[in-house]
């Protein structure tokens, strides 16, 4: 059997498809506390041992599937399987990401209720808890190191804080905010610099 074919403008490896699948059922299931607990693992399986996508990518995937409706972690396996192998890889990352969670979720529910107030199970969640706060700092000191890059990103990145904190203004109006924001200063710099070369352009006419 041909290890790939052509569907579409696509040509599908059925090994990469595979190996889509395989590494984000393992993400999937050896990864607590939601997306951003991921990033770690993510950065090491998808960038650092494979080079499917590099650090800036994945932080990028990461502000989007912020933005975007859904599970941070998923969207991204979408992103990622897409860039790949097209619509079918994405389909086929992002099951591999989600049948963990469902096998899981599933067996929970059957035994759960079983056990769930065992002096045991609640040591074992309290560790997990901790490991999970521990990957979700070093996930803001890796966004941090990745996004903020200039004295207007410190601020905005600042008043998000202090609004999602101290007024507890909701996540959605701060993306808002913050891409309203981002894209008053990208017109106006644009703006700068089509005046700064307009008198350059007509020396060379």
């Amino acid at each position: 059997m041909a290890d790939s074919y052509i569907y579409g403008r696509e040509k599908l490896s059925f090994k990469l498809l595979i190996e889509l699948y395989a590494v984000f059922f393992k993400i999937g299931l050896f990864t607590f506390g939601g997306g951003l607990a991921m990033l770690p693992m993510l950065t090491d399986e998808l960038s650092i041992k494979r080079g499917w996508v590099n650090r800036d990518e994945l932080v990028d995937y990461f502000a989007i599937g912020q933005c975007t409706p859904g599970i941070i972690a998923v969207n991204v396996a979408t992103f990622v399987g897409y860039k790949k192998q097209g619509v079918i890889g994405g389909v086929i990352a992002t099951l591999g990401m989600v049948a963990p969670s469902i096998i899981v979720i599933s067996l929970l529910a059957l035994f759960f209720s079983n056990f769930a107030d065992a002096v045991t199970v609640r040591k074992a969640f309290s560790g997990i808890n901790i490991a999970v706060a521990a990957l979700l700092t070093k996930v803001v000191f890796t966004f941090i190191k990745k996004a903020v890059h200039s004295v207007f990103h410190a601020a905005v990145c600042a008043a998000a804080f202090v609004a999602a904190v101290f007024f507890r203004v909701h996540t959605a109006w701060i993306i808002a905010a913050a891409l309203f924001t981002g894209t008053c200063v990208y017109l106006y710099e644009r703006r700068k610099v089509r005046r700064g070369a307009s008198p350059l352009e007509g020396k060379n006419k």
